[in-house]
């Protein structure tokens, strides 16, 4: 099951951002963004990384591991 997508739009939606404002924040296209949300394409591991910092969470809770 994938989880990675839902996690990122739950994290987006709470810090009240656009997936514009996300896609600026790590310079990729809101396409990239909407296609992250929907499980159809991942990003980088450093992209990734980043995403972990900006949300202040683990790897682990973005891909459905933990839940905190």
């Amino acid at each position: 099951m994938k989880i990675f997508g839902d996690r990122l739009k739950e994290l987006r939606i709470e810090k009240q951002y656009k997936q514009t404002d996300i896609a600026k924040m790590l310079n990729v296209s809101s396409n990239t963004i909407y296609a992250w949300e929907t499980d159809k394409q991942e990003p980088s591991m450093a992209t990734l990384l980043k995403l972990s910092e900006m949300f202040e969470v683990s790897l682990d809770y973005l891909f459905g591991k933990t839940d905190y």
